[in-house]
């Protein structure tokens, strides 16, 4: 099983709109696509910040093209980005699992 931590830098004053984004639409649709979402954080410091841990059953990258090519991500996107994109930055860590994770092991 591998892990995902990615990291998204909101454009200014988008991060609510990214957020409602994630409620309505993407974390569904994680799950459709054999992705888990394991959480979601913003960091104390810096509100404009999304980093969620992501468990991928199967390959990810064929996770992240199927995801990709669903129309309905496709819409919701073009429709949440009218007035431009939500994030400025993507960052991603692909992460494998030792022994000294115990709870994520449980899963």
């Amino acid at each position: 099983m591998t892990y995902e931590l990615r990291t998204y830098t909101a454009t200014p004053g988008k991060m609510d709109a990214l957020m409602e984004r994630f409620r309505s639409v993407t974390i569904d649709l994680f799950t459709e696509h054999d992705m888990t979402s394991l959480g979601y954080w913003t960091p104390v410091d810096n509100p404009e910040v999304l980093v969620y841990l992501l468990q991928h059953d199967g390959d990810p990258k064929a996770n992240w093209t199927a995801f990709g090519t669903d129309q309905r991500w496709i819409d919701a996107k073009a429709a949440s980005e009218i007035d431009g994109s939500l994030t400025e930055k993507i960052e991603t860590v692909m992460l494998d699992a030792t022994d000294l994770v115990p709870v994520l092991l449980k899963r």
